[in-house]
């Protein structure tokens, strides 16, 4: 800013003379480049493309079956020649991957729905890599789905016992890869779970199958409507003593850092919107891809609220995936990915 004067300068028309304070006359006027939108657009930092996204579908028994998730609008449990279809649509798009969620015939205390190779989520693999060519398949290996009391592991003495549980999520793990899954997505938070997974496929010659690892996973109370479509509310206690405190962000690090050290090829944030600080400092920590899950929760909200009138829904969407990206997310998984994609 120039020193405080007073200066002649001809009035716009040149038919007077205006006199101004240079020190009340900034030098630098953001707004000059916000004028329209092809100038806000020459110069935006971040921008979404349809390459961020990630698509969830939730794969259930049966044919022909399409059913829309309550909490969820727009979302449908579906069968696998339904969801065959839907990978059609999102490859279209221009959508790069999928991650699946699976619902079995029958749920019992072993989770045996969940490694059995002609399972709800097997055979959807095997149908989307047969019909739909270069759309990268990610498989969520997790129990809580298949497990009759909803616990994401083994039932000992009330609660959720670590090392035994991490066999189960081995064979998860090694069934879904022999289905052809082109990712494997642990998010059941146990304790040295990335480790035995990726010796258990390097083992059985899976060496060059990637894990992404749900490594800071909290304990939100936005994954309310995913219990729906999944149908994996716990049957009993919470899970509290497996994902993480939200108020911790020192102790996501270390997650992040151990699952990294037992052979994690990519690193995910979960939920989105509430830990973009959490994100954020990932991305500066970890030369690792990054993936943020803008959960449920996240979308019925902005969903609800764009229904009744009380916000934008599609701004508040683009909105919302900006902030996370700009967060540092190399990857958004999220229910708006189609929805998006239209609008960019």
């Amino acid at each position: 800013m120039l020193p405080s004067e007073e200066i002649d300068l001809p009035s716009p028309t040149g038919c007077s003379i205006i006199t101004i304070e240079l020190m009340s006359f900034p030098i630098d006027r953001p707004r000059r480049l916000r004028s329209n939108i092809t100038m806000r657009r020459m110069v935006r930092e971040t921008r979404l493309t349809a390459e961020d996204f990630v698509y969830p579908l939730f794969v259930c028994p049966g044919e022909g079956v399409k059913q829309e998730i309550e909490a969820m609008p727009g979302n449908y449990q579906m069968s696998v020649d339904e969801v065959v279809e839907e990978c059609r649509e999102v490859q279209a798009l221009g959508i790069p991957g999928v991650i699946l969620f699976g619902l079995p015939d029958t749920k019992d205390l072993k989770a045996s729905g969940a490694y059995d190779d002609d399972g709800t989520i097997q055979r959807a693999i095997r149908a989307i890599k047969a019909e739909v060519k270069d759309l990268v398949v990610i498989s969520d290996c997790c129990l809580c789905s298949y497990t009759s009391h909803g616990h994401c592991g083994q039932i000992e003495d009330g609660d959720v016992d670590n090392d035994s549980t991490l066999k189960l999520l081995a064979k998860t793990a090694l069934s879904q890869a022999r289905s052809g899954v082109d990712i494997i997505a642990p998010s059941d938070m146990m304790d040295g779970r990335i480790g035995v997974i990726r010796e258990t496929l390097d083992c059985n010659n899976f060496t060059d199958l990637p894990i992404l690892a749900y490594a800071a996973k909290y304990a939100s109370g936005f994954y309310g409507p995913f219990r729906e479509a999944a149908k994996s509310a716990p049957q009993f206690g919470d899970r509290n003593s497996y994902q993480m405190d939200p108020a911790n962000q020192r102790e996501a690090m270390r997650e992040i850092e151990l699952d990294i050290d037992e052979g994690a090829d990519m690193i995910m944030v979960k939920p989105a919107m509430p830990y973009l600080d959490v994100i954020h400092r990932a991305k500066q920590e970890f030369d690792l891809p990054v993936a943020a899950y803008q959960v449920s929760g996240e979308f019925s909200m902005i969903v609800a609220a764009g229904q009744n009138g009380w916000i934008d829904q599609q701004r508040v969407m683009m909105e919302s995936l900006t902030s996370i990206k700009r967060a540092g997310a190399d990857l958004i998984l999220t229910y708006f990915a189609k929805d998006a994609v239209g609008l960019l």
